[in-house]
């Protein structure tokens, strides 16, 4: 007994020791994801990055000043000009609620930070926070080793600090946290039946659609799950629980969003989570009736259930498709159809294939992204599968459809991150367990060699005058070993060898096998650490908005776009609109404080395609189309001089496309010559003499006398022309943003009227005229 007790003292001080150091490598997790992230503060400065950060800038801004009852009852006048924008009912207010919350509780603590500095900083926060939720849902899987592996991969991952390095306040900064924590209770209460973890789990799905609209992955992922426990034999009570109130709070928590609404019962991506409702609810009463009923009476009472079961499932079914059938699209929204079907958006709704993030990603993207753990999912796959329980087939199926959708649009790169490092991080700790536990198998038996050897050296230096010590030693020595034979012999009886102990035998490697390839892991997880750490510094640091360039000169940058803002800002009138593509939309409207036409929300496809076919257009017909929307100028991105690719010329032919996916007078093969885009001396003339090529181009010979454009690297075959309806007002100092004006009516007609005064001009006229005094 007291044997067992210093055991068992023994045991609980290790696992105290144990979850002590857990929870201080959990910190230093924290601290390494918040910290990895600041590179762009350091290099640059505390700015907001990229182009829909600025919207939720704007509206936290909005929020922190006029109140939550203001907020979702905000018309906001200075987008969609003329038709507005109701902010509350379009937007997810997740990121914005979040940042406005932690913005009260440090103003309330004292703690005087500015809204853009909250801003700046909540996406490093928040990753911290998704790495802690990353260890707790892998130590649901397999335990706790691979929880804090998986959670230092998430904290380093590329893919993920893309999205949430300081300054990109965008709704994915939240929102992965919120996916995996919804995740984790998910599986916790698989493990545990616990009504009191489902009911978190609804909270937390909850969460995740005011953050993001990728929720309607856990409302199919999940459901596809609980299918698959249910045709594969593993239905149990603690399923149910784990996913019928899930369905239904969480359904109910989602409909409260404003812009989700009734979509959460009246769009096809809901519409799998009810019908496996259904299922489930039959399988679940065929379970309860097994157990009260005779086998006799189950086979009659099973086919009353099934048959109803059909009858009802075939019932709804009809109902959801005639629900659905009078919609073009079925139900789905056009960026679910782009990913069950990748040709959709480029056939049938260009503004979501011209977005770059909704491209399909190349195979060296993979590597950037997501590094080795591409090589080691696998791996992970493969000890998900020993043992198999719901838990680690629900990181199966996670990891199948993320890599599906992942290749679909290189945005969902970001939803493949963590089931990468999850299933990594269970590959790592295994392959660790099994080399770490061969070395402690086979040390001891290398000791006991050396031991050995040592005292044969021994006994040879033996002296002759100790030859009666020495048969002494022999006679104890046999019977010690006698003794031993004899518990040996008693041992395999008292204490037989458990299945778990021999598989861990049979898991035994060779001593070198397994210490060369710890050597090649660490090996690997350095390299990894260096490409995380430069992929956080140097590829994903720089804000867009900001752009830096090394030459043997040294380091330039480039701060033309908030040059050009604060020129609009300083010498335009505050009801002045701006008409310019609509990605720079957000941007004006932040930085500049003017009135848009579009920017980068695209719920108007018609009137993006009146933008696109403005830009197309000749300059007379530009000028019409843009003095009926009362724009008074015309901001355009030209990177020819500098090299910037991003420019409007580049996507030019998306402009051209989504016009004429609405105006059919656009036509795309009038801007090609023999198919392909060119602006040199062999471009269309429709393609010379459009508006977009003459703000782009105007004056750029006058930079270097050939007017030669270093992005498309050719000479441009239109190099001397003049504007008729629009005046340059302002160039930045890299020629990257140029703003034009539209000239007044009364310049554009003065001299035809002139003509036509002289004209009808009588003689009598003309000599009252001549008899007129000149006031001047």
């Amino acid at each position: 007994m007291a044997a067992t007790d210093a055991q068992n003292n023994g045991t609980a001080i290790r696992n105290a020791f144990g979850n002590v150091l857990a929870f201080f490598i959990l910190l230093l997790i924290g601290l390494l994801a918040f910290s990895i992230r600041l590179f762009s503060v350091i290099k640059y400065e505390s700015v907001i990055h990229e182009f829909d950060p600025y919207f939720n800038y704007r509206v936290t801004q909005y929020l922190t000043k006029n109140g939550i009852y203001d907020f979702w009852n905000w018309f906001d006048d200075r987008t969609w000009y003329p038709l507005g924008r109701v902010i509350g009912g379009t937007v997810y207010p997740g990121l914005t609620l979040t940042a406005g919350t932690l913005w009260w509780i440090l103003n309330s603590l004292n703690i005087p930070l500015s809204v853009e500095t909250v801003c700046v900083f909540t996406a490093p926060i928040f990753s911290a926070f998704a790495s802690w939720a990353t260890y707790l849902l892998t130590k649901e899987i397999k335990g706790t080793g691979a929880g804090l592996t998986a959670a230092v991969l998430l904290a380093m991952v590329p893919s993920y600090i893309s999205r949430s390095v300081a300054g990109s306040y965008d709704n994915e900064a939240v929102a992965i946290f919120a996916l995996i924590i919804t995740f984790y209770l998910y599986t916790k209460t698989l493990n545990t039946g616990s009504l009191f973890y489902a009911t978190l789990n609804s909270i937390a799905y909850f969460y995740m659609v005011c953050s993001w609209g990728g929720y309607t992955f856990i409302i199919n992922l999940i459901p596809m799950h609980a299918l698959l426990c249910i045709v594969t034999g593993r239905y149990s009570s603690r399923l149910y629980i784990a996913y019928a109130p899930l369905v239904v709070l969480g359904t109910l928590l989602a409909s409260l969003v404003p812009v989700v609404g009734f979509n959460a019962v009246m769009t096809s991506e809901h519409f799998a989570s009810f019908l496996v409702f259904i299922i489930i609810h039959v399988v679940a009463l065929v379970y309860y009736i097994k157990g009260i009923l005779s086998p006799k009476m189950f086979k009659v009472a099973v086919a009353l259930v099934v048959s109803v079961g059909l009858a009802v499932c075939c019932a709804t079914i009809a109902v959801l498709i005639a629900l659905v059938a009078s919609s073009p699209t079925k139900g789905w929204s056009g960026r679910s159809l782009s990913l069950l079907d990748p040709t959709y958006a480029s056939k049938y709704i260009p503004i979501i294939a011209s977005v770059s993030e909704h491209q399909p990603p190349t195979w060296p993207s993979y590597f950037m992204d997501i590094n080795v753990l591409a090589f080691l999912v696998p791996a992970g796959i493969i000890a998900c599968f020993l043992p198999l329980s719901d838990a680690s087939s629900f990181a199966v199926l996670y990891i199948v459809t993320s890599v599906y959708f992942s290749g679909v649009m290189v945005r969902l790169m970001l939803v493949l991150a963590p089931a990468a490092c999850i299933l990594s991080g269970i590959a790592l700790s295994q392959a660790f367990d099994v080399f770490t536990r061969s070395i402690k198998f086979q040390l001891p038996s290398l000791l006991d060699h050396s031991s050995v050897d040592s005292g044969d050296a021994s006994s040879k230096s033996v002296a002759p005058n100790d030859v009666v010590k020495t048969e002494k030693s022999e006679d104890t020595s046999k019977e010690r070993t006698s003794r031993k034979s004899k518990k040996k012999e008693k041992e395999p009886v008292e204490r037989p060898i458990s299945k778990s102990q021999a598989k861990k035998r049979l898991l035994v490697l060779p001593l070198e096998t397994s210490i060369i390839a710890i050597i090649l892991l660490v090996f690997l997880g350095a390299f990894y650490v260096v490409h995380s750490v430069w992929a956080a510094a140097e590829a994903y640091s720089a804000p867009s908005i900001v752009l830096t360039s090394h030459s043997r000169d040294g380091l330039h940058v480039f701060d033309d776009f908030r040059e050009a803002y604060a020129w609009l800002s300083h010498n335009t009138d505050v009801d002045d609109k701006v008409a310019s593509w609509w990605d720079y939309g957000y941007q004006t409207t932040a930085m500049a404080n003017r009135t848009v036409i579009v920017d980068n929300n695209t719920w108007n496809n018609t009137h993006i395609a009146t933008v696109g076919t403005a830009m197309s257009s000749p300059e007379k017909a530009a000028w019409e189309i843009f003095n009926s929307l009362d724009v008074k100028y015309v901001l355009v991105v030209f990177g020819g001089l500098v090299g910037y690719s991003s420019d409007d010329i580049n996507k030019f032919l998306w402009m051209v496309r989504i016009g004429g996916g609405v105006f059919p007078h656009i036509k795309e093969a009038d801007y090609l010559r023999d198919g392909q885009y060119r602006i040199d001396s062999q471009a269309t003339p429709t393609m010379l003499n459009c508006l977009m090529y003459k703000l782009s181009y105007y004056r750029f010979v006058e930079t270097d006398g050939k007017a030669y454009d270093r992005v498309r690297q050719t000479e441009i075959g239109k190099k001397y022309f003049k504007l008729t309806h629009f005046e340059e007002v302002f160039t930045t100092h890299h020629w990257m943003v140029r703003i034009y004006k539209l000239k007044p009516p009364k310049n554009r007609i003065r001299g035809k009227t002139k003509k036509l005064k002289s004209k009808a001009r009588s003689p009598t006229a003309s000599k009252r005229k001549e008899t007129r005094r000149n006031p001047f």
